[in-house]
């Protein structure tokens, strides 16, 4: 849990002040429940799912419905739920941990889960009122009923607000007639209940309703939609023609319904994050058990420089995002504490703890997602051409890791997202960012408290990285104003650098907190994993800032301001990348699996 007296930090304040390696948790912080509840987690996934992966692959809904009762008799599918609604009343670091080690096995099961978990049961659990919960929440925290969220309709995608379903209140005032058409709706096939989005009259936002799924009452499912993976989760259209719905199944407020779906969105990215990360760590297993095993001119595959490449570039990306993840989640439990020590409800504390590190919920939505899409990518290239055959679980990890970059917001609106929330913060006076960025124009130097011998350029790196983001910021704000939001190339790259700011701050702390807690032998391979991370998130801010400064500065001014981001990016001792890459691999190939 959180430590005692830890300096604590607002929602994107990570990029204005040097974070500490004590404030930060790791999943070395787990406590014994934690790591029980883990190792039960994926002794039941080894045991009861990964045996039938390929066995998803075939369109096998019911396969998923059984596994998700599997999961609901192990109490999992209510982690996040109050004992009096049927759940376990954890915390939120334990839920990430739950999400993280149920999703590594199948996208089929992943999805199932998140979407049950988190966008069908969260706007009851946050919004509804006590007889709302009462009714829903313990059936949907047992599996005896399992949920689904109908946002997205054909004109209706990332512009959600923008949704034709309409509400109509019958002449008697005692019911809804709900008509519309939604799309891409997960779990739709099984699903007893939808929250369903649609706009009363001519309101200016949409309304969320909580709608049970009855064939006589005006609802019609489509036929199951081929898609590129998570072949076994259930996506279906849903229609709706003059579907009554009593008016006490209004969720939340009247024009609430924007207010909802983008809470619940909050809490979907940040988890998104954690459920890409078994999947990285299984498919880091698979690929390396493949190269022990596979002899090409008389040698396994492991031995050869291209593939220890690639592996090592597969185990520095989970473990940054592992680090990244639970360090948010720990952040998010803190100020959720915080909330409750003041008065606020778990539900209304929980909802304002994920808001105010809503920022980084984007980060880790994106960073992450991507990266298990490449690690899957890699993964089938060392596998070859067995890696393109269906016979291989490493090809429907590729393909069910596509659908993560679309999910919850695409990646390129989450990136516009980062900035966006970053600035309308500053623009509320919740965060100073013009004292830093005064700062960094005046060329005050830079200080760091943070002490390690060993990475102290790697140190002092984050801290610039950090700092050219903000010089940059400030330069398209001047050029741009309040028009930056249009610029969208501009919000892209500038996001990038951010996200490597966190990324690579969260895997430097990490790393220094455990070398106190043990020795730099202990974490020699980490330590290499952390140099490794930051040198390429260096290469990374380099290239972002190069396209930036072409865009955003006078052709007369560039020199100077690139010239000092190339000195902020400057090692006193440049690393062998190569030496790191294959030291990392090595320990690897040893142990035939992802181990840190």
């Amino acid at each position: 849990m959180p430590t005692e007296n830890k300096i604590m930090l607002k929602g994107g304040e990570f990029l204005l002040k040097e974070s500490l390696s004590d404030d930060i948790f790791t999943p070395e912080d787990f406590s014994e429940e934690q790591l029980m509840m883990k190792e039960t987690i994926v002794d039941f996934m080894d045991r009861e799912i990964w045996p039938d992966k390929m066995k998803y692959e075939e369109k096998n809904y019911d396969l998923t419905v059984q596994a998700m009762k599997k999961i609901g008799d192990l109490g999992l599918l209510g982690v996040t739920l109050e004992e009096k609604y049927g759940g376990m009343g954890m915390d939120f670091v334990s839920t990430m941990i739950a999400v993280d080690y149920v999703s590594g096995t199948t996208g089929s099961v992943a999805t199932a889960y998140g979407a049950h978990t988190g966008i069908a049961i969260l706007p009851i659990y946050l919004f509804g009122n006590e007889d709302q919960k009462q009714k829903y929440l313990p059936k949907l925290a047992s599996g005896e009923w399992f949920g689904s969220y109908c946002l997205t309709e054909p004109t209706a995608g990332s512009d959600a607000n923008s949704g034709k379903t309409k509400a109509v209140l019958s002449d008697d005032g005692s019911h809804y007639k709900i008509s519309g058409q939604k799309m891409w709706i997960s779990n739709a096939g099984f699903a007893k209940i939808f929250i369903v989005f649609a706009r009363i009259e001519e309101d200016k936002n949409i309304t969320a309703f909580i709608v049970p799924n009855d064939s006589d009452n005006g609802i019609k499912l489509g036929e199951e939609e081929k898609k590129l993976g998570i072949h076994s989760s259930s996506t279906r259209q849903v229609f709706f023609t003059e579907t009554k719905v009593p008016v006490e199944n209004l969720l939340g407020e009247r024009n609430g319904g924007f207010k909802i779906a983008m809470n619940a969105l909050n809490v979907g990215r940040i988890k998104l994050g954690a459920g890409n990360l078994d999947g990285q760590r299984r498919s880091i297993s698979i690929s390396t058990d493949y190269a022990n095993n596979r002899i090409q001119f008389k040698q396994p595959i492991s031995s050869f420089g291209a593939i220890k490449e690639k592996l090592a570039t597969m185990a520095t990306s989970c473990y940054a995002g592992e680090s990244a993840c639970y360090r948010a989640a720990s952040d998010v439990q803190s100020k959720i504490d915080e909330f409750q020590s003041n008065g606020f409800s778990k539900q209304e504390s929980e909802l304002k703890g994920v808001e105010e590190f809503a920022l980084e919920c984007s980060i880790l939505k994106v960073a992450i997602s991507e990266d298990m899409q490449n690690c899957a990518d890699e993964g089938i290239q060392i596998f070859g051409g067995m890696g393109f055959s269906a016979e291989a679980p490493i090809e429907s990890a590729w393909r069910d890791s596509r659908i993560g970059r679309i999910y919850e917001g695409t990646n390129e609106i989450n990136r516009m997202l980062i900035i966006g929330m970053l600035l309308k913060k500053a623009m509320k006076g919740s965060l100073d960012i013009m004292t830093p960025y005064q700062d960094i124009v005046n060329n005050k130097s830079l200080s760091v408290n943070e002490k390690s011998e060993i990475l102290k350029d790697e140190i002092i790196l984050v801290e610039n990285i950090k700092r050219i983001f903000l010089l940059i910021l400030g330069k398209a704000f001047e050029k741009y104003g309040p028009e930056i939001d249009k610029n969208q190339q501009v919000l892209l790259s500038l996001s990038d650098l951010a996200i490597e700011a966190y990324l690579s701050e969260s895997t430097l702390k990490r790393t220094i907190k455990n070398i106190g807690r043990s020795s730099e032998d202990d974490q020699f391979d980490q330590i290499n994993m952390t140099r490794l991370y930051i040198y390429e998130a260096s290469q990374v801010v380099q290239k972002k800032s190069r396209d930036l400064i072409n865009s955003i500065i006078d052709v007369n001014n560039q020199d100077d301001i690139y010239s000092s981001i190339i000195e902020k990016l400057s090692y006193s001792k440049n690393p062998n990348v190569f030496d790191l890459k294959t030291k990392i691999a090595n320990k690897i190939i040893s142990e035939n699996k992802y181990c840190f």
